[in-house]
């Protein structure tokens, strides 16, 4: 069973050892892992400081780029993905998050060729490490320099072709929930998602991304988790908010606001 779990990006000006004290003292279970946040803290040290927090790992960001749109070549965010793969697998994390990265002058189908065939390749090494890998699309107001996957629709197609249960979807209601046809398609989709990602807005995304206090904005909140649970869905719900309101919150205050919403969401 799943439940509340809270992104490191939410929190981004604390470090990983004040994330972890923090979330515990708020009465928070679970924990996105943001890796820039583990390797600067370290990593080995960090593995060891996860565990004994006795925090779950809802999900690992991130890894992706296999289109060259990051400045990296194919070859070397493979070998980035095979690292995060590990990683995920050393925090017993409940997936890895995956970015496609951009289209970068490709065509769309070559793009996609490219994705395909780097989730192909990684693929036994995901299964042989028991770690999910969940795509996330993203909405096409701000997902230039991440993805050229920004409906579920499409990403479902590329989960359905690949056949595995290693590749499944990341659900985040602040790319998505935008779209007004989503949630009676919940069904459809709940049984490929590995993770949901909770973030409010005030409008569809534009260039940046400028997420609200879950409650504080226009998305169906509580009508998507209500279908996501009528559905079957089971896991995390990790609150990632990032933006320009959320960047000068009192961040104890923001963690102590997003629990009781949530509570609120989840029984509304």
């Amino acid at each position: 069973m799943g439940g509340l779990s809270i992104n490191e990006m939410t929190t981004f000006r604390w470090s990983l050892d004040e994330d972890l004290a923090q979330y515990r003292a708020a009465g928070i279970a679970a924990i996105g892992i943001w890796r820039q946040k583990l390797s600067d803290f370290g990593e080995e040290k960090g593995i060891e400081l996860i565990a004994r927090s006795g925090l779950k790992v809802s999900n690992l960001l991130w890894a992706g780029g296999f289109t060259g749109s990051d400045g990296q070549s194919h070859e070397e965010s493979l070998a980035d993905a095979e690292e995060a793969l590990h990683l995920a697998a050393a925090l017993k994390a409940g997936c890895l998050v995956v970015y496609s990265g951009a289209r970068n002058g490709h065509t769309q189908n070559h793009a996609r060729r490219l994705f395909i065939s780097a989730l192909r390749e990684l693929l036994p090494l995901a299964s042989q490490l028991n770690v999910v890998m969940a795509i996330e699309p993203m909405h096409a107001g701000c997902a230039d320099e991440w993805t050229f996957l920004t409906s579920v629709d499409e990403s479902l197609s590329l989960i359905r072709r690949l056949d595995s249960p290693y590749v499944k979807l990341a659900f985040d209601t602040y790319h998505m929930g935008h779209d007004a046809g989503v949630i009676e398609h919940i069904a459809q989709i709940a049984p490929h998602i590995a993770i949901v990602h909770l973030g409010d807005s005030k409008g569809p995304p534009d260039q940046e991304q400028n997420r609200q206090r879950l409650g504080e904005g226009i998305l169906p909140l509580s009508c998507i988790v209500a279908a996501l649970k009528q559905a079957g869905y089971v896991g995390y719900y990790d609150v990632e908010l990032m933006g320009e309101e959320i960047e000068s919150c009192d961040y104890r205050e923001l963690l102590c606001a997003s629990k009781k919403a949530y509570q609120q969401i989840v029984c509304s």
